[in-house]
């Protein structure tokens, strides 16, 4: 190994879902841990969410960035460009650029999920249009 590569190694950077507060905004717990602002991440972002039953994260659509989903536990419904699919655990669905995309839960057992967005926006605020109002009325 190189005096480069070790630097390197040494500068890697572990997150816990317990060091990133939860993002509520869309619905359900959105955490992103690997991304720019947490490990100087240059090419995507990964994270979780954890959806009760009911919960919902609304309608979004990415103009930058594809989206990979794998469903770590439980089960939950998709709606992809207005066609609703189930995705239950051990399952995992490659969101293309630009499809609407909504993820509703409606099962008994909490639902938890990986997600990874890559490449990133030009700026994090370019990264998602909402096309449905957010829970509570916020906004984006």
């Amino acid at each position: 190994m190189s005096a480069g590569t070790e630097s390197a190694a040494r500068a890697i950077r572990t997150v816990s879902i317990s060091d990133v507060p939860a993002n509520r905004r869309r619905g359900g717990d959105i955490r992103t841990l690997l991304s720019p602002a947490t490990v100087g991440a240059t090419s995507g972002f990964l994270g979780t969410l954890t959806l009760r039953a009911g919960e919902v994260v609304t309608e979004h659509w990415h103009p930058y960035s594809e989206e990979f989903l794998f469903c770590v536990r439980g089960a939950i419904r998709l709606r992809l460009d207005g066609e609703e699919r189930a995705l239950a655990a051990g399952q995992g669905v490659l969101i293309p650029l630009g499809v609407r995309h909504r993820l509703m839960h409606s099962g008994d057992e909490e639902a938890f999920l990986v997600f990874q967005l890559s490449p990133l926006a030009p700026k994090p605020h370019l990264g998602h249009v909402d096309t449905e109002p957010l829970p509570g009325g916020g906004t984006s």
